[in-house]
């Protein structure tokens, strides 16, 4: 394992540049940086030229807190929002663990979207907070890479992030998939198909690579049997058509998230639904009210949320200390559908 970044060499975060090194970098005075950095407009090109060439090669970031004080605004809301956990229960584990340590907790939705994401995260940089927790989205984060030699601690929940050294938390994605072939296996299906993420998420691509070795272990074909790709109705509804509609069709499904699961089950509908064994990857509200009731590998979201806190924790004490990615264990819950025969596939 590697060193994580961040260190000073002396056990403490690294010191992160001011305006009086950008000053010094730039070769003028300290009020020319702070003008530049607050676009003033009558600053000359000539100056602005320099003082943005020291901020490259320095890294600098301004200091939101600074800002703050002199303007009197903290560009930052709260969100007192009833039950976020519903949507989120790993979050609800993180806002616990850190009560408990005596840490306030910032949180901000990125919604799947990766320049969303970018601008949470650099924002969050910016507020010079102690830590910061994020379930990574995009594909590339080497825009983080200054914040983490600058001494600013991250932790990856749910995936690793791209081309960064950080510490991780996820779920063990291979074990899971394995788990739920098993069982279809064992109930005596042998045409099993897979709708699941794109492969362009980490997750997605793990889960999808775990089912294909699981089809060859056991002497399954692949072709027509593995779907991964974006969760949009029209993809998944072709997804099912291939699985479901072809001369040896498939009698059970893995789907491989909540929301690839949900599209499955709206597109397939109830009686449909009924008469195919299936089993999701992490657990789906109401899971338990559907006929049959849903059969799903389960995500232990609140040790994944307490241990993300605490390597978070962990990195805040020791900036040097080796990176580390904990595997969280999954459990199969069995409740019906999983447990339908292949025979109900194949006489409706």
């Amino acid at each position: 394992m590697s060193p994580a970044r961040g260190g000073n060499g002396n056990g403490g975060r690294a010191k992160r540049p001011t305006m009086v090194d950008v000053a010094r970098e730039a070769g003028v005075a300290l009020r020319t940086v702070s003008r530049v950095v607050n676009n003033d407009p009558t600053v000359g090109p000539e100056y602005v030229a320099k003082v943005q060439a020291a901020i490259r090669a320095l890294h600098f970031r301004p200091d939101e807190r600074a800002r703050q004080l002199r303007t009197g605004i903290a560009g930052t809301i709260g969100a007192a929002v009833r039950r976020i956990a519903e949507v989120n229960p790993a979050l609800a584990a993180i806002e616990q663990t850190a009560r408990a340590a005596g840490l306030t907790l910032l949180a901000a939705s990125t919604d799947f979207d990766e320049s969303r994401e970018r601008d949470t995260l650099v924002s969050m940089c910016r507020q010079r907070l102690d830590g910061i927790i994020v379930e990574p989205f995009g594909e590339s984060h080497g825009y983080l890479e200054p914040e983490l030699d600058a001494g600013m601690p991250v932790v990856a929940m749910d995936r690793p992030m791209s081309a960064l050294s950080v510490d991780c938390v996820m779920s063990d994605n291979a074990a899971g998939i394995g788990m739920a072939f098993h069982h279809l296996h064992q109930h005596g299906h042998r045409r099993i198909a897979y709708i699941g993420d794109s492969e362009r998420v980490f997750s997605g691509r793990e889960r999808a690579a775990a089912f294909r070795a699981a089809l060859i272990a056991h002497g399954q074909p692949v072709s027509g049997l593995v779907h991964p790709g974006d969760i949009a109705a029209e993809r998944v509804a072709a997804a099912l058509d291939t699985a479901l509609d072809a001369a040896d069709p498939a009698t059970a499904l893995v789907t491989g998230n909540m929301d690839t699961t949900i599209a499955v089950l709206r597109q397939l509908g109830p009686q449909a639904a009924s008469r195919l064994a299936i089993v999701a990857f992490d657990d789906v509200p109401l899971a338990d009210l559907l006929q049959p009731a849903l059969t799903v590998i389960a995500q232990d979201t609140t040790q994944i949320g307490h241990t993300a806190v605490e390597l978070l924790r962990a990195r805040i004490a020791d900036p040097s200390r080796p990176v580390q990615t904990v595997i969280v264990p999954v459990s199969l819950t069995v409740r019906g559908s999983g447990e339908v025969p292949a025979s109900a596939a194949t006489t409706a």
